[in-house]
C-alpha cells in the first residue's frame, strides 16, 4: 500500500513535469503569432503610406476636383488640374486643363496660327520659349523649362491663368525639338500633351517667304524695325514690294532638307496624341479651327487674329528669276508647286 501511494506520487509528479514544456511551447506559439500579425499589419501600412505619399498630390486633386464624366476613359490621360506655385487658381481650379505643342518650322504660318488659339478666351499659348538657347542647351533644360510651362507657372502675354483650358507653346524644328526627339515623346506621352503639327505643303513659297523675311533683318524697312508679322495692310505692302533672287543651284535641295525634315518629325512622334494641319489647308476650310478646337477640348468659338498676310501675289510676281526657278523645278517632282 505504501508502495503504491509512492508510485501515484510520482506518477502525479511526472505528468505534471511534462505537462510543463508543453505549456511553455503553447505560450511561444501564441506570442509568435501575435508578432507575426502585428509585423504584418506595420509592413501593410507602410506600403500604404509610401502609395499614399507617392500618389498624394494626384489623390489630393481628385477629391477635390472630379474628372468630367463626359471626357472619355482614354483620353483621361490628357486632363490635368494643375496647381501653380505663383498663383492661385481660385474658382477654377477645377477647370480640366489640356497641354498642347504647336509643332511647326519658320514661315509656315504658325504665328497666325498662334494668335487664332489666343483668342479664344481658355487659351494661352505662349510663343517660341525655346528661342532662348540656354533653354535647349541640353534634355536637362529642355525638361526643366517644360515642367516649368506645364505647372502654369509660365507667364507670359498670352498666359489667361485663372480660367485657362489648354496651355501650351510653340516649338520649331530647328529650336532643339529633333536634337532629343526620343526624350522628349516620352516626356510628352507621360504628361499628358498633345502635338499639333502645323506645316506648310508649298515649300517654294515658305522658301521665299524664308528669304524675305531674311532680307528685312537686315534692312528693317518698317521705319528701322524688323517685323515678322504686320498688323496692317499698309505694312504688308511695304514688305511685300521686295522680290528675292533665288540661288538655283541650291533651291532642290533646299527643298528636299525641308520635305524630309517635316516627314522626319511626323515619323519620330507618331506615339503622340496629334493633329497635323497645313497652313494651305487651315486658310481654306472653314472648319479647321473647329476641329483644332474640338481637339483640345475647348467649346468652340469663332477666332480672329489681326495678322495681316504679307505675299498674296501669285508666285511669278513674288520672285525676282523666277523664269531660272521655274526651269529648274519644271522637270522635277516640285514642279506641282509652281502654281501653288
Amino acid at each position: 500500500m505504501v508502495l503504491q501511494a509512492k508510485m501515484i506520487v510520482y506518477s502525479s509528479k511526472s505528468s505534471k513535469g511534462t505537462l510543463f514544456p508543453v505549456r511553455s511551447m503553447l505560450v511561444f506559439f501564441i506570442a509568435l503569432f501575435g508578432f507575426y500579425v502585428c509585423y504584418f499589419s506595420f509592413t501593410q501600412i507602410t506600403l500604404e503610406n509610401e502609395e499614399e505619399e507617392m500618389n498624394g498630390a494626384e489623390e489630393r486633386t481628385n477629391v477635390l476636383c472630379k474628372r468630367p464624366s463626359e471626357i472619355p476613359y482614354e483620353q483621361m490621360q490628357y486632363v490635368h488640374f494643375p496647381r501653380p506655385m505663383s498663383y492661385d487658381r481660385g474658382e477654377c481650379e477645377c477647370t480640366p486643363v489640356r497641354f498642347f505643342v504647336i509643332v511647326s518650322m519658320q514661315r509656315s504660318g504658325s504665328g497666325w496660327f498662334e494668335t487664332l488659339l489666343n483668342s479664344h478666351p481658355n487659351v494661352s499659348s505662349n510663343g517660341e520659349i525655346f528661342s532662348v538657347r540656354e533653354r535647349r542647351e541640353d534634355i536637362a533644360s529642355i525638361l526643366w523649362t517644360l515642367d516649368k510651362l506645364y505647372d502654369l507657372d509660365w507667364h507670359t502675354s498670352a498666359a489667361k491663368n485663372e480660367c485657362t483650358a489648354a496651355f501650351g507653346l510653340k516649338w520649331m524644328l530647328n529650336q532643339g525639338l529633333m536634337d532629343y526627339p526620343d526624350e522628349i515623346v516620352d516626356y510628352l506621352i507621360k504628361k499628358g500633351v498633345m502635338v499639333i503639327f502645323l506645316f506648310r505643303r508649298n515649300t517654294l513659297r515658305r522658301l521665299v517667304s524664308v528669304l524675305a523675311n531674311d532680307h528685312d533683318k537686315k534692312t528693317k524697312q518698317l521705319n528701322g524695325t524688323h517685323k515678322a508679322h504686320v498688323h496692317s495692310q499698309e505694312e504688308a505692302e511695304i514688305l511685300a514690294r521686295f522680290k528675292p533672287e533665288v540661288d538655283v543651284s541650291s533651291l532642290i535641295p533646299s527643298m528636299r532638307s525641308a520635305e524630309q525634315s517635316m516627314d522626319a518629325c511626323l515619323r519620330r512622334f507618331r506615339a503622340t496624341r496629334r493633329m497635323i494641319l497645313y497652313y494651305e489647308d487651315v486658310i481654306r476650310d472653314d472648319n479647321a479651327l473647329s476641329r483644332v478646337q474640338e481637339f483640345l477640348g475647348l467649346p468652340v468659338r469663332r477666332l480672329s487674329s489681326r495678322h495681316v498676310k504679307i505675299h498674296t501675289s501669285p508666285l511669278p510676281d513674288l520672285v525676282d528669276n523666277w523664269e531660272d526657278v521655274r526651269r529648274t523645278l519644271k522637270p522635277t517632282e516640285f514642279a506641282r508647286l509652281l502654281d501653288g
